[in-house]
């Protein structure tokens, strides 16, 4: 009896396992960091070709977001799902020398963002764009930002409720980010 159980059992997880679909890749959106400027797309997407099982559906520049398609379970084997993101962004920073990642998308609607554009001087090269650009883009409101270093500006999406233009300048002029005209209100 015990074996015709144990049979009838066996027979029962075959018949389940062969009627499972595959995992298959769902889409994910994800915050991108490092995408201050347009020609920084085509450095996004090389790095991205390192991740297996990871495909790019779309990417939004103006709010540095992303839409990825991938099993997580395969992309990101051995990684619990609350850990995904911070693994995903180790291997983008790791195939891009620490230039790009990923990061959890601000929950702020696109429509109650404040646009903020600064002047900047001495912006004359990508690397100091990019200079430019990660002294703002950790602070917390700050939901993109791009550096135009042709026309010597950063723009900004804030959260008005957690950051300011002036704690932007404060932070650009920490790192010795020249502005054209301080606009500091007291």
């Amino acid at each position: 009896m015990n074996r015709l159980i144990a049979t009838l059992c066996l027979s029962a997880c075959v018949v389940c396992a062969a009627e499972e679909k595959p995992a298959s890749p769902q889409n994910f959106k994800h915050r991108i960091t490092g995408l201050f400027s347009p020609q920084r797309e085509a450095v996004f997407r090389t790095g991205l070709e390192e991740l297996p099982g990871v495909k790019l559906v779309s990417v939004d520049y103006e709010h540095a977001e992303g839409v990825f398609s991938y099993d997580p379970a395969i992309a990101f084997k051995d990684t619990k799902p609350e850990d995904i993101t911070k693994r995903f962004d180790e291997l983008l920073r790791n195939a891009t020398r620490s230039t790009l990642g990923i990061a959890a998308v601000i929950t702020t609607p696109h429509d109650k963002l404040d646009h903020i554009e600064i002047p900047v001087i001495g912006n004359d090269c990508e690397a100091c764009a990019f200079v430019t650009y990660e002294a703002i883009y950790k602070i917390d409101g700050v939901a993109a930002a791009t550096v135009d270093y042709k026309e010597g500006r950063l723009t900004a999406l804030i959260d008005s409720s957690k950051t300011t233009r002036p704690a932007l300048e404060d932070a650009l002029e920490k790192r010795e980010v020249k502005l054209k005209e301080p606009t500091k209100s007291p």
